[in-house]
């Protein structure tokens, strides 16, 4: 892969066309209705969210559509069941480009990170 220096997911939705490219921006549209206040930025040279903290990563490949992050115990135990048939990783998860996209599957993630990102604030503040 050439070495890249985004600075904008914009700048790293340029590389991309077709389906890869929908996908990235629908995602990117179900962040923003979910979570209004996010903050978009580029971190590892992919679109990174944050919202108290890091919310969630998206990058494309080929075939597949990758949404990251250091997902927690929690995460992984609360999704087990919605994440069967997909490939996984302690902080991967990847959709696969041949079949539909997952936009319900996506909103849950979403909406649970940004609970836990919240939650996570609220103690550390102990309030």
């Amino acid at each position: 892969m050439a070495k890249t220096n985004y600075q904008t997911i914009d700048e790293y939705h340029q590389d991309f066309s077709g389906e890869a490219l929908v996908r990235m921006q629908t995602i990117r549209k179900i962040i923003h209705e979910l979570v209004p206040d996010v903050a978009e930025s580029i971190s590892y040279q992919i679109p990174c969210f944050k919202y108290n903290g890091y919310l969630i990563y998206y990058c494309a490949f080929p075939k597949h559509i990758t949404l990251s992050n250091p997902y927690s115990e929690v995460f992984w135990e609360h999704f087990k069941a919605d994440l069967k048939g997909y490939k996984t990783s302690k902080a991967a998860i990847q959709i696969p480009m041949d079949k539909p996209l997952p936009e319900a599957l996506i909103r849950k993630i979403v909406s649970f990170r940004k609970k836990e990102n919240e939650e996570r604030v609220k103690d550390k503040n102990g309030k």
